[in-house]
């Protein structure tokens, strides 16, 4: 039998092969089927009793074992590719088949289920921050430093105040019809403010003896009578889900409040009545005596009783005095506002 050319190769062959020897392998047939595992065992075995230096020399049995072995991997990573590209294209698949869908629903026209129409979208939010609005916040905030001042004897302080909340209500109304900044928490706080400024005044000059009680009792009652009025419509007109955390959202507009003429001049007599009682005291009295202003002050003062009796009922039995928003309303005045604040940021 004639022996085979040896290549004496120890150290590099040593070097390659020591992983199969020592039992480690370079590869790893998890998943794999258990042949392959088999066929890599017996030729771990085979290379043991193979001599030290015929190792360079490979034979032809242990390379077609090495090619075995090499298949079985091949199939089995061929497989698990086949596998995901099948998932894949399923998918793929799947997505299409659901973008057809929607497409075809915006195409028809179809409607959406009444339980995703009653979630409320993050678009219905206006901008609340407008100059006319912070006008008019400031007066809210006057409101009560009036009404401090009118206790306390403080008539000039008073004065001045309550000068500022009448030139204020007028610029922030000219402002919101001049650069189309209206909103519709601003025509709930602009009235809301007046009411403030009012109620404190009426108020706080019935306490000190400026107006009679009976007066005053007919003011307040109107203004209370009309803010349990906006709460129930504020009500019933948010859209669903009803918290009292969007109830109190402002910039999520649901009513609309238009006050009627009558309203408009009983608001003007009453801010004229409230600005003369706290003037008064501070007009010296030779002026007062001479020009019979407190005669006055007494018929302006029934003359505020009968336009606010007028003014109350006209809420009640006018169809314009509150208007509650569709969701097209609403959105128009979304976008509306929402244009307003691209053009300031261009």
């Amino acid at each position: 039998m004639a022996a085979r050319p040896l290549t004496l190769a120890p150290f590099r062959a040593s070097h390659r092969c020591s992983p199969l020897f020592s039992g480690t392998a370079l590869f790893s047939f998890h998943g794999h089927s258990s042949v392959a595992r088999e066929r890599w065992s017996g030729l771990r075995m085979e290379l043991r009793s193979s001599s030290f230096f015929t190792l360079a020399g490979t034979s032809n049995s242990l390379r077609n074992k090495w090619l075995s072995i090499n298949n079985y991997v091949a199939l089995g990573v061929e497989s698990r590719w086949s596998q995901s590209s099948a998932l894949q294209r399923r998918w793929l698949a799947t997505k299409k088949s659901s973008n057809e869908t929607d497409a075809h629903r915006s195409q028809t026209g179809l409607k959406k289920s009444p339980i995703l129409s009653r979630i409320p979208l993050p678009s219905t939010h206006e901008n609340i921050y407008t100059v006319p609005n912070i006008l008019t916040f400031t007066r809210l905030a006057a409101a009560p430093l009036v009404g401090y001042f009118l206790v306390h004897d403080y008539h000039q302080a008073a004065l001045a105040l309550f000068a500022y909340a009448g030139i204020t209500d007028l610029v922030d109304g000219y402002i919101a019809r001049r650069y189309n900044l209206q909103t519709v928490v601003g025509t709930i706080i602009d009235p809301m403010a007046d009411k403030l400024l009012m109620t404190i005044g009426v108020a706080c000059l019935a306490v000190n003896g400026s107006i009679p009680v009976w007066l005053a009792v007919i003011i307040l009652g109107r203004d209370v009578g009309l803010a349990i009025s906006a709460i129930y419509y504020r009500w019933i007109s948010l859209p669903p889900p009803k918290t009292m955390a969007r109830y109190w959202d402002f910039s999520l507009p649901s009513a609309e409040v238009k006050p009627t003429t009558i309203s408009k001049v009983n608001t003007a007599l009453q801010l004229l009545l409230v600005g003369s009682a706290i003037a008064l005291p501070v007009v010296p009295e030779v002026i007062v005596d001479a020009w019979n202003l407190k005669e006055a002050m007494t018929g302006f003062q029934y003359l505020v009783a009968a336009t606010t009796i007028w003014s109350g009922m006209s809420y009640i039995f006018s169809r314009d005095a509150v208007k509650i928003l569709s969701k097209e309303e609403v959105q128009k005045r979304i976008a509306r506002a929402s244009s307003n604040v691209a053009k300031k940021n261009v």
